[in-house]
């Protein structure tokens, strides 16, 4: 499989987490979780629902990915997430030993890996994650938009 055709399936298999979590009536970011070429694990916004201010996609795919491996180290996984990761998020892949993150568009709210902060270039295991954004940005901005679009209508 080429890698450009890898990283497509896969921000196109998050987007459809974010779509999931649009139709509950979350803010919609998915992510996927992938080992090996194969998505091992999915997440989507579940805060509203669950009361849970870490119901992140992330971090709910973090968890999937812990139960399915046996293992909270993650290392080989990559991450596709719909966009940027806060704070508590690239903490919590960073720690997780995730070795690539791949998201669509920024956050210019909470983002933590360029658009208010980063995190990343911190110290905190400085160098061991790589991370590759705008994968498919407008396609992420727009499931986003459309979302807060339709609550102001």
């Amino acid at each position: 499989m080429k890698y450009t055709q890898y990283i497509e399936q896969n921000m196109v298999a998050a987007l459809e987490q974010a779509k999931v979590a649009a139709s509950l009536g979350e803010i919609p970011v998915g992510a996927v979780v992938v080992k090996d070429g194969q998505i091992i694990a999915k997440g989507y916004n579940t805060r509203e629902r669950d009361n849970d201010i870490t119901g992140h996609a992330e971090i709910n795919a973090i968890r999937e990915a812990e139960r399915v491996l046996g293992d909270w180290r993650l290392a080989g996984c990559d991450m596709f997430v719909t966009m940027e990761p806060c704070p508590m998020c690239i903490g919590a892949i960073i720690a997780s030993r995730i070795g690539r993150l791949f998201y669509g568009c920024s956050d210019p709210v909470a983002g933590a890996c360029k658009s208010v902060t980063n995190i990343y270039t911190s110290g905190i295991n400085a160098g061991k994650l790589e991370i590759y954004d705008d994968i498919m940005a407008d396609e992420a901005s727009a499931v986003v938009d459309g979302f807060f679009n339709g609550i102001r209508e």
